[in-house]
């Protein structure tokens, strides 16, 4: 949801002498021939005169043509990336992604001229989609665009590879394996020790994150906006002023339905783990509610289910009676389209998706859907567990999928939809689709609950999707407030705290300091 290059030093890598020397001169010569090939390929030459309508529009569908071309270069490099973390792929990837950000700034930049035409509406849209395509606008200077990527790219490898190493333990544990543990142990030491162990991987990033908002905000201020957050807040066809309000005034009305969900859990936990562990008032420690980051609570719905309610639906347990295997679980999601008309995936699907973890190297495990030729090689990246969760998510990430296949033949520009929080959404609305009904039509239950069970029901999604809400605000405010300065570096841990007290009602359960770097 993103968000990157950690120092390459012996100590973080764990590598011999040569190899890191090795990778420091391909990277040198990576940027050295991206260089050469920004200005052979990409940087193309102004025209003079006076602009015309007809050649906005040939110049955008140049731009479309040669941009696609890179985006499905960067689009393979990153799934080879994100699929087999070393530090060559990160750079093989940070090379393509720099190739891409510099032709679209130079569009971007050129496209300026024609700004006063009379475009037609679509043509119009495109150039503004242009300027806003980028999540990640680098700056035009050829060795900061380098950098910027490079951060990018490693930061992202290292929350993949970030793992912990217990005291004593001569195994560690990669996030797979302490979400297990997080979502399913009553023991507040032990979820206390997983909290702190995992968190400690974002500690090492803090310093290239520091680097990655000076060199995005460079970016984002030569396209003409105040500051990436600005960029961002630019996407939804209003200002970003009024976009920011607009997430407040939303937040405002859903604020008192969380804040009794709030509540209703903070008095149950406090039953199950006593006075000394959950306040009477107050925050809710962060560690007890079954999710790393605190942002979804399903999995302490057997500790706050209410006392009347039936045992429910047990599907994690009922998928694993039935030996459900990871691509089973995706066969499940595929039906679901294709109940409702929905032509099956390609084959190619299932040869180049990734279902599991594989034993042999590190990958990053959150769950993405993509589209990497941006018109049918679709494929989703997940470390499946036969879960519950699991079992939602693949269906909401196929989601994506389709959704990315219905907008395949629009031009390059237009193959979106229409702004990024409308994508979870449609993904989210697949996922909500998961009804009782829907598991007998399955057959992984005989019935459906009546409508005695309906408040047990609304609660456990409540826990999954209520919560959530003020997760993914303080995100982007703490965000927002550091691209616009308002929180800097020497306060990012402290101003992340201070947004979660204050929009989640959450607290860390050990003392936090500016030695860590909790966002990351």
């Amino acid at each position: 949801m993103e968000d990157r290059k950690l120092e390459i030093t012996p100590e973080f890598w764990g590598a011999e002498i040569l190899m890191k020397h090795s990778s420091a001169i391909l990277f040198a010569i990576a940027v050295t021939i991206s260089s050469i090939h920004l200005s052979a390929d990409e940087k193309t030459i102004t025209p003079r005169g006076e602009p015309t309508v007809a050649e906005a529009s040939a110049f955008i569908d140049g731009a479309e043509a040669r941009l696609l071309d890179l985006q499905n270069e960067f689009s393979r490099a990153d799934w080879v990336k994100s699929t087999y973390i070393t530090d060559d792929t990160e750079i093989l990837a940070a090379l393509a992604n720099a190739r891409y950000i510099a032709a679209t700034v130079e569009y971007a930049k050129q496209g300026r001229r024609f700004e006063g035409l009379n475009l037609s509406p679509d043509v119009a849209r495109k150039f503004r989609l242009l300027k806003l395509s980028l999540d990640l606008p680098a700056p035009s200077n050829d060795k900061d665009r380098a950098e910027l990527t490079r951060i990018a790219t490693a930061m992202e490898g290292a929350y993949g590879r970030g793992k912990y190493c217990p005291p004593g333990s001569d195994q560690c544990l990669s996030i797979n394996d302490i979400e297990r543990v997080v979502a399913t142990s009553r023991d507040p030491k032990k979820l206390l020790e997983m909290w702190r162990g995992w968190h400690a991987v974002g500690a090492p990033i803090r310093r290239d994150y520091v680097r990655y908002v000076e060199l995005a905000n460079k970016g984002a201020r030569e396209l003409g906006f105040a500051d990436m957050g600005a960029m961002w807040r630019s996407k939804y066809d209003m200002p970003p002023e009024g976009f920011a309000r607009e997430a407040d005034r939303l937040w405002e009305q859903v604020k008192p339905l969380y804040l009794a969900l709030h509540t209703y859990v903070r008095s149950r936990l406090r039953e199950k783990y006593g006075a000394d562990v959950v306040p009477a008032d107050g925050p809710i420690p962060a560690h007890l509610l079954g999710n790393l980051w605190a942002q979804a609570w399903d999995n302490v719905y057997p500790l706050v289910a209410p006392a009347d309610a039936e045992a429910g639906i047990d599907l994690t347990q009922t998928l694993k009676d039935r030996n459900t295997n990871p691509l089973a679980m995706v066969r499940y999601g595929e039906g679901f389209f294709s109940s409702l008309g929905f032509a099956p995936l390609p084959q190619t699907f299932w040869e180049r998706s990734m279902f599991v973890k594989p034993r042999d190297r590190d990958v990053v495990c959150h769950a993405s859907a993509w589209d990497v030729d941006n018109f049918d090689d679709l494929r989703i990246k997940m470390c499946i567990e036969i879960n519950d969760e699991d079992f939602r998510t693949v269906h909401h990430e196929l989601g994506h999928n389709y959704y990315q296949r219905a907008y395949n033949r629009q031009p390059f520009l237009f193959r979106g939809s229409a702004h990024d929080g409308f994508h979870e959404a449609l993904g989210d609305t697949i996922a909500l689709s998961i009804t009782p009904e829907y598991l007998v039509k399955l057959g992984l239950i005989d019935t459906a609950p009546g409508a005695s069970q309906d408040i047990p029901f609304l609660l456990h999604k409540a826990l999954e999707k209520v919560a959530f809400l003020p997760f993914g605000l303080l995100i982007d405010q703490w965000r927002w407030k550091v691209f616009s300065g308002e929180v800097t570096p020497g306060d990012y841990n402290k101003a992340w705290w201070q947004l979660r007290l204050k929009y989640q009602g959450v607290a860390p359960p050990v003392a936090r300091t500016e030695e860590d770097f909790d966002p990351g």
